[in-house]
């Protein structure tokens, strides 16, 4: 009878020792593809921002030579992330190709202007700014025009704005949860041996060497479920920067190893505070109060 009865409680040992290992793996988990939605909000933001175009077309009066120094020059200013000349008889034969047809024969002539396209890099990709870029560029001779979207520009920085804000709001409501979560499973596990906390404290044991294998033994759970939680957090990051290259995802392995390790952190503080506080509550009730 009583071997059986110390099975049963090492099974529900092991059960309460998973249900914690589990809560603190799935909790940091998510809070670690929040970390990197965080992280990765400026990156994603930066690439939409950054495929902005802007066309720069030259009037058919335009020199060669002309030509090729504004786009050296534009290959050489700061606000350049990308640039690209396009001929008029190469912009007649991507309209060709879209329309499925050679509108040049139908037309009797090329209409088509040379022309530049140019990206900005995300800093510049603002409404005052690229204003003040076509200006500049304008102001040559022979630019014809300079044509972007304004109303895409503000759109895309007013929803960026907005859409930062409101990640920043879910991280701090999702930590707090995170919390108390982890905080509920340890108290649980706790919970289950708070006679024997009782038993050792009227012994004459002290708080402190009552609290230390609890602490102790949350501290390598919360290890544990740390390390799963990375496992996961690691399998999704590669995933991702397989399916969306062009994010770039993986350049920054300082910035990924730090939030690795802030998850680990986590892992060991939350668990050590609380299992420390669970373990004061117990120590500080009377007997009576425990079966409460």
């Amino acid at each position: 009878m009583a071997l059986s009865f110390e099975k049963y409680q090492k099974r529900k040992l092991i059960t309460s020792y998973f249900s914690v290992v589990v809560s603190i793996a799935l909790v940091l988990f998510l809070l670690g593809l929040l970390g990197m939605l965080v992280l990765n909000t400026k990156k994603v933001a930066d690439y939409f921002k950054e495929n902005v175009p802007v066309g720069i077309f030259f009037k058919d009066t335009a020199k060669e030579v002309e030509m090729k120094q504004l786009e050296k020059s534009l290959a050489l200013a700061d606000y350049t992330k990308s640039i690209q000349f396009v001929s008029k008889e190469r912009a007649a034969e991507l309209h060709s190709e879209e329309l499925g047809e050679n509108f040049v024969e139908t037309v009797g002539e090329n209409p088509l202007m040379n022309s530049i396209d140019l990206n900005l890099n995300a800093d510049f990709v603002s409404t005052e700014k690229v204003a003040e870029i076509a200006a500049e560029i304008s102001s040559k001779d022979f630019v014809e025009e300079v044509s972007y979207s304004q109303p895409l520009i503000t759109l895309l920085n007013d929803n960026i704005k907005k859409i930062s804000l409101w990640v920043l709001i879910i991280s701090a409501v999702f930590t707090f949860i995170a919390v108390l979560l982890i905080n509920s499973s340890i108290r649980l596990s706790v919970y289950a041996k708070r006679f024997t906390i009782k038993t050792m404290q009227m012994v004459g044991a002290t708080k402190r060497f009552i609290r230390r294998p609890f602490i102790w033994k949350s501290v390598r759970l919360g290890i544990v479920g740390a390390i799963i939680a990375m496992i996961g957090m690691a399998a999704v990051l590669y995933y991702l920067n397989k399916t969306f290259p062009e994010l770039q995802l993986l350049d920054d392995p300082l910035l990924i190893g730090g939030l690795f390790g802030l998850i680990l952190v986590l892992g060991i503080f939350i668990s050590w505070l609380s299992t420390f506080f669970a373990t004061q509550r117990f120590l500080n009730l009377r007997t009576d109060d425990l079966y409460y």
